[in-house]
């Protein structure tokens, strides 16, 4: 199966876990990007430490200081990559920074839900209408007819909790906020794949399984897969989509999840 090809892509929550993994893998790539943008809230933290020693090594990655709740951060960003990039638009985003309180329905509260809502759905919005300019560009540029995540595309890191058909999990969490914010992150991705198609731009919603990151271990079960084995996947299937699939909800091996 050919590779994912991409000049540029955006990475959210960069840090660590899945958005760290990612960056890892494009580093990996016979043909590596040629710029990888890695947003996180604080670069030069401890918790960027590893990030921080990749970028050392790699110069094609660049730390961006980011934060998605933040409209004018996220402004701020969008110009930043822009003058990185100078006339050439970015290929790939992918919106995976993400945020879960466990809490019950019953000890649900108004700030919970708006902080969980505002980071996991609004976020992603937000990135959508800031870079959607340099993903017209790549779009433009990018040679061939239909879409494809070599081309534009925003990729929007859901959740299997986000489907309504079928509850995973919901003997072993509730977390409500969660699954209200990637129900929502769910519709979202599909109102933007029908907005942003005829602007060459592919958009899906990707469920990464449960995967051993500090997110996914936070309860007593440990989670089946690892990063690496989840965002090799998630590579795979992103490197195989096309026209037909935008505005689905996959899974990292390219299932469709019952909305």
């Amino acid at each position: 199966m050919a590779e994912l090809c991409v000049r540029s892509v955006l990475v959210t929550g960069a840090n660590r876990g899945l958005g760290l993994g990612f960056v890892q893998h494009f580093l990996r790539m016979s043909k590596p990007p040629q710029w990888i943008f890695a947003g996180c809230r604080d670069p030069k933290g401890q918790r960027a430490q590893e990030l921080q020693n990749l970028a050392s090594k790699h110069p094609n990655i660049i730390i961006v200081p980011l934060e998605v709740a933040n409209p004018a951060s996220i402004k701020a960003t969008a110009a930043k990559v822009g003058e990185h990039l100078g006339g050439s638009g970015l290929n790939l985003l992918i919106n995976n920074a993400g945020m879960a309180k466990p809490k019950s329905l019953d000890n649900e509260t108004l700030e919970t839900m708006t902080q969980v809502y505002t980071t996991n759905t609004v976020g992603p919005l937000l990135m959508g209408q800031a870079f959607l300019p340099l993903l017209k560009k790549a779009a433009q540029g990018s040679p061939g007819s239909g879409l494809s995540c070599s081309k534009a595309a925003i990729v929007n890191m859901s959740s299997y909790a986000g489907s309504i058909q079928d509850m995973y999990v919901w003997d072993y969490g509730q977390v409500v906020s969660y699954r209200c914010s990637k129900a929502a992150l769910n519709m979202l991705s599909k109102c933007q794949s029908l907005t942003y198609k005829e602007h060459g731009i592919l958009c899906v919603a990707l469920h990464p399984g449960w995967v051993q990151t500090e997110m996914g271990a936070a309860g007593s079960l440990k989670p089946p897969l690892t990063v690496d084995e989840s965002v090799q996947g998630m590579l795979k299937v992103l490197s195989s989509i096309s026209e037909k699939e935008t505005g689905t909800f996959l899974d990292w091996e390219g299932k469709v999840i019952p909305w």
